[in-house]
């Protein structure tokens, strides 16, 4: 018979480390099965995704509300995972607002979107957030995996000096804050959040680069301890595994392409070194890393920034060649309003590839969208207004069977999206009383 492996098996080979998916041969391990999902289920995972700016409500709100509703144009693109996500409008991040501290709603969105607490407006060092949602889960439960949590991003953002308003750079840069005073580095270039995930330390990093300068792939170095595991493994198993190899794969190759794009480049592009030319492959490549992060357990905690705070990027992929914070201040332009809405519609179908993704990718009996809550927003609603209520949010996921999905719930004015936080981490294994300025649980989602 068949010995059954450890849930944390790993292939080795010179100088890394790679996890593997969940296999129908491997052994449930209680210590490493979240509390949600209970003993022999896949965990949940959860990632925070950010977007800045604030929406054109009327194109992204839905107007009606539960199971019947119809998805606003900027939601379209959602439209065939419509039962695997719920719209959650009328809620607030009140300590994003003003409260004496005057302008900076950008920076405020920022550094409030995850922590629920104000920010000390500083352009200093004497930074002072709040600890982030993220934070306090991998604080409890990021022990379970490699790497507690991941943070990935598009632009890097600086954490000195001052970007909006006398609030410091670090503000506007993050959303994951390990301490109050310390936000949690993000990656931005694709290699490197691969290497992260599957790296191996100093000296390891130095044999596998120097493989590495010969094309290899990682599937090259584990691929003796990878021959001897298939001989182990029910067809199944083998499909998933050569499933899994393949998306590696793939993502190796993307990475070395955008790499030899980006050496052909005109200097005055003045590209960051490493990161795709073009915004759509470089924001798919992040979100399939998460992917991979989720499948193999490396992480069951992410965060993710589409943009920093006040982000001025242009969208000529959809044919927006200004700015999206000049846009979001666009005074009932009637030309500024579309354009908004083609960034809001471009940035949500980019999301519902990453939806896809997960739900296409088998975890257990289910499949990893199942598995996972995926929190997709900004702290700023009305971008032109700056305003911190009616936040745009759509919870995805069913948490392992504790969300019920495919709703447009419409809570009442004001209502904190702490609550939605402590309501997560009930689910993340990692319960609190209150988080930031929480009032109780947003038990609409309960299944």
């Amino acid at each position: 018979m068949t010995n059954l492996l450890k849930r944390r098996t790993f292939l080795k080979g010179i100088g890394t480390t790679m996890a593997l998916p969940l296999l129908e041969i491997m052994q449930p391990e209680q210590g490493l099965v979240s509390a949600a999902a209970g003993a022999g289920k896949p965990p949940v995972r959860t990632a925070f995704v950010f977007f800045p700016n604030g929406v054109i409500g009327p194109s992204w709100m839905p107007q009606a509300a539960g199971k019947g509703y119809e998805l606003p144009k900027s939601l379209k693109p959602l439209a065939n995972m419509k039962s695997d996500i719920n719209v959650i409008s009328g809620l607030a991040q009140i300590n994003a607002r003003a409260l004496g501290d005057g302008a900076g709603d950008h920076a405020r969105c920022a550094s409030v979107y995850l922590t629920s607490e104000h920010p000390t407006k500083t352009s200093g060092a004497d930074i002072k957030a709040g600890i982030s949602v993220d934070q306090v889960a991998a604080q409890q439960v990021g022990h379970q995996t490699r790497l507690p949590s991941l943070e990935l991003g598009l632009v890097r953002g600086r954490n000195a000096g001052q970007c909006d308003s006398g609030y410091s750079c670090a503000y506007s840069s993050n959303i994951s804050w390990r301490t109050p005073s310390t936000p949690t580095s993000k990656e931005i270039v694709p290699k490197l959040a691969f290497e992260r995930l599957f790296g191996g330390g100093a000296e390891a990093e130095k044999q596998r680069a120097r493989h590495l300068k010969n094309r290899k792939s990682i599937l090259d170095l584990v691929k003796n301890d990878a021959d001897q595991l298939k001989k182990q493994l029910g067809k199944n198993d083998q499909r998933k595994i050569d499933e899994y190899f393949s998306s590696v794969r793939e993502i190796e190759l993307r990475i070395e392409r955008s790499a030899d794009q980006e050496k052909i480049k005109p200097p005055e592009m003045k590209l960051p070194d490493g990161i795709p030319s073009e915004l759509q492959e470089h924001i798919r490549l992040m979100y399939d890393l998460l992917v991979l992060a989720f499948q193999t357990d490396t992480t069951r905690i992410a965060t993710f920034m589409v943009g920093n705070a006040g982000s001025n990027r242009t969208y000529p992929m959809v044919g927006v060649n200004s700015g999206h914070h000049e846009l979001s201040h666009h005074r009932n332009d009637e030309k500024k309003i579309a354009d908004i809405q083609k960034i809001d519609e471009y940035l949500v179908s980019q999301f519902g590839y990453f939806l896809n993704r997960l739900k296409s990718t088998p975890d257990g009996t289910s499949n990893l969208l199942d598995n996972s809550m995926i929190c997709y927003g900004s702290a700023i609603g009305d971008g032109n207004r700056h305003s911190h209520h009616d936040l745009p949010i759509i919870l995805a996921g069913k948490g392992g069977g504790t969300i019920k999905t495919g709703f447009h719930h419409k809570v009442a004015t004001e209502t904190p999206l702490s609550n939605l936080f402590v309501s997560m981490l009930d689910r993340m294994g990692a319960p609190v009383d209150s988080f930031g300025d929480s009032t109780g649980r947003l038990t609409v989602i309960d299944t």
